[in-house]
């Protein structure tokens, strides 16, 4: 694996972390638990899902499975703003985590962008 595959596979592992140690300090509200337990999900497939599009076995699965995996972090962004705007937790608290998660987001659209444009070359 080379390593831009390896920096990104430790990133989206250590952001899963990030998310879990969020969900296990959040409020015991319903609300909270309810939001916590949506970003907890989407937070923690990015990564699986990264590592399951290493295994792809075409250009349009790797694709495939990196649209998804860019889904749920696109998702992750959605609750994280949510509980914020919920008043659930203070936004300098998830300034770094909603950053890193717009910075993950940046990386796998570009990779999809960049793959798309080699298919239509061949």
């Amino acid at each position: 694996m080379n390593d831009r595959k390896t920096d990104l596979r430790e990133r989206t592992t250590n952001f899963a972390l990030r998310i879990v140690k969020l969900y296990k300090s959040l409020p015991k509200s319903v609300e909270a638990q309810i939001l916590g337990k949506q970003v907890l999900r989407s937070g923690t497939s990015v990564g699986a899902q990264f590592r399951e599009s290493q295994r792809a076995k075409s250009d349009a699965d790797f694709i495939n499975k990196l649209e998804g995996c860019l889904q749920e972090a696109d998702e992750t962004a959605y609750w994280l703003e949510l509980l914020v705007k919920a008043d659930i937790v203070p936004a300098n608290r998830l300034e770094d985590l909603r950053k890193e998660t717009d910075e993950i987001i940046a990386v796998l659209a570009t990779i999809v962008i960049k793959v798309k444009r080699r298919i239509k070359k061949l």
